[in-house]
């Protein structure tokens, strides 16, 4: 898992700056680890977006992955893949590589069963909604804390999404188990809020039994 352990996931359709200039903010504010999501762009585009993205990140020792396309992470060259519910991780980890970061997302409805038939393939997963989202409002049903200390309990490092803007948010996270948290509409939206998020997160972790 990237230290500090929060995940900026991009939605550049929230963000009032293109996104490489929103990643110049967020690398300096701390953050250390963005996915590229904006799955509704042709290949190319995302392409070069990563890229782009890969070369803002490498002066802070940040890392780069990308969502959904493990032949196009491949390509872009960036640090691993964050996969869709149902994906197969093993052929993304053949594909990848040992060093890569892969992550796969799980939901409530998938069963916590989930977790045994994919440890060992990922290096994390994400589970969602935690809390209500305003990126994706009416999203749910919500797990909330005891949800997600469900998922937590069996081994593999899990990163809650969904309504985690707020310092009692990540403290409550954290406390449950979760291995980070991962943030879109605030980071797209307001990179100095992120950064007073971003500081509750490593003040959280460094304090949490888990970590």
């Amino acid at each position: 898992m990237p230290v500090p352990p929060l995940l900026v996931i991009t939605d550049r359709k929230l963000s009032p700056l293109p996104l490489p200039e929103l990643a110049d903010r967020l690398f300096a504010s701390g953050v250390r680890w963005l996915s590229l999501r904006d799955k509704d762009l042709p290949d190319g585009d995302r392409l070069e977006l990563a890229r782009a993205l890969l070369r803002r990140a490498r002066p802070w020792g940040g890392r780069v992955t990308l969502h959904g396309d493990p032949a196009l992470a491949a390509v872009a060259g960036v640090d691993g893949v964050h996969l869709p519910a149902g994906s197969d991780p093993a052929a993304a980890r053949a594909l990848l590589g040992p060093a890569a970061l892969i992550g796969l997302s799980g939901h409530d409805s998938d069963g916590v069963d989930l977790v045994e038939r994919v440890r060992g393939q990922v290096d994390y997963l994400t589970l969602s909604p935690i809390f209500p989202s305003a990126s994706k409002p009416g999203y749910g049903p919500c797990l909330g804390t005891s949800g997600l200390r469900r998922w937590t309990e069996r081994g593999v490092p899990v990163v809650a999404l969904g309504g985690v803007d707020g310092a009692q948010a990540v403290a409550d996270c954290l406390a449950a188990g979760a291995a980070g948290v991962a943030v879109m509409g605030l980071a797209m939206r307001d990179p100095q809020a992120l950064a007073r998020l971003l500081a509750k997160v490593v003040d959280e972790s460094a304090r949490s039994p888990h970590s």
